[in-house]
């Protein structure tokens, strides 16, 4: 089994004074510290990044050496897979303990996106997305035509999305380190105006994620090593799933890469949604949330509102979503997703 002993956590925001190293290096060392573990007791490291031209790092996993002298020589890996950037750096460190080979793993997820103009952002985003037939895309038009698709199929569900914009935006007012602390009225977010317009319809501003700078770090160690820590929080599951690339071969109604990733990590765990006291989730767009309360098995297929509607999703609730207050008031990280949902 592998268990989380250390963690750290940059504030999220426009951070000029730091670059992707300084991000890498805060995170990392303050996870280290917390955990209590030497630097020379690292086995190896892994990096979650999404770069797409945003900085000109190409090979920003030996930034964590700049931690300690003592890593020096250690294997650093950086791993990207777009939004799961970060979720796929924690797998991969999970493997490699499960594996026998690594007993201690410092896993860093970092993005610096504030010191570009918002278009060179979504240019640089937009390199995720299948070039072949979605080049030049930006990430609000993707996840717009998923919208789309979905209103189409099910109804306008603005007061769905408008809905989860207010609730994310009020929990992140208990996160001290969220980019945006700022309650919105549902008002505010339900219509298109001077300060909320439209980004790519149906989604508009308060539907989308900010841009941010920040990192977060975790130490993961094997259980023998765990017993000597003054903390240990153990993975009873965790799942990978790939989907085709291309938006035309997928049905855009559906979250069916999620799907099939959340279903396989509880049956792995043997536990089902009951078991849950809370989900943070991907939430870079406010369709994608809704979406994923479907993927999760809370309401049938085109009934996600409904999670809103009888409170499941809210503080209190069932099964609360996004207590952090998820994606849009946090600001996106990419390479830190993963992390962050954990810390």
């Amino acid at each position: 089994m592998v268990q989380i002993v250390g963690w750290g956590h940059t504030k999220f925001g426009k951070l000029p004074d730091m670059d992707l190293e300084a991000l890498v290096v805060s995170a990392g060392r303050e996870a280290l510290q917390h955990a209590g573990v030497a630097p020379a007791d690292v086995d190896g490291i892994w990096l979650g990044h999404f770069n797409g031209g945003m900085v000109g790092d190409g090979f920003p996993a030996s930034l964590a050496l700049g931690i300690h002298d003592d890593l020096r020589f250690t294997p650093a890996t950086r791993l990207e897979n777009a939004c799961a950037s970060g979720a796929a750096a924690i797998f991969a460190a999970r493997d490699a303990i499960e594996s026998g080979r690594t007993k201690v793993a410092l896993v860093i997820g970092a993005e610096k996106m504030t010191h570009l103009p918002t278009a060179e952002v979504a240019r640089g985003l937009g390199h995720a997305a299948y070039q072949a037939e979605e080049a030049g895309m930006s990430f609000p038009q993707v996840f717009a035509g998923f919208a789309q698709a979905y209103f189409a199929k099910y109804g306008d569900q603005t007061r769905a999305l408008a809905q989860i914009a207010v609730k994310n935006h009020a929990n992140a007012m208990r996160n001290p380190l969220a980019q945006l602390h700022k309650d919105l009225p549902y008002g505010f977010c339900a219509e298109v105006s001077e300060k909320n317009p439209m980004v790519a319809e149906p989604l508009k501003v308060t539907d989308c994620s900010l841009v941010s700078d920040g990192a977060a770090a975790l130490v993961m160690v094997s259980d023998d090593v765990a017993k000597s820590m003054r903390r240990a929080v153990r993975f009873v599951a965790s799942q990978q799933v790939n989907d085709f690339l291309p938006m035309s071969r997928r049905d855009l109604t559906a979250f069916e890469g999620p799907q099939r990733a959340i279903l396989a990590a509880l049956t792995e765990a043997g536990m089902g949604l009951a078991d849950l006291h809370l989900a943070e989730v991907h939430d870079c767009f406010t369709i994608a949330e809704l979406m994923i309360y479907e993927a999760m098995g809370l309401t049938e297929p085109g009934q996600g509102a409904r999670a809103l509607d009888d409170g499941t999703v809210l503080p209190g609730g069932a099964l609360p979503v996004n207590l952090s207050g998820g994606l849009r008031p946090k600001g996106i990280r990419w390479g830190r997703r993963g992390y962050q949902c954990m810390y």
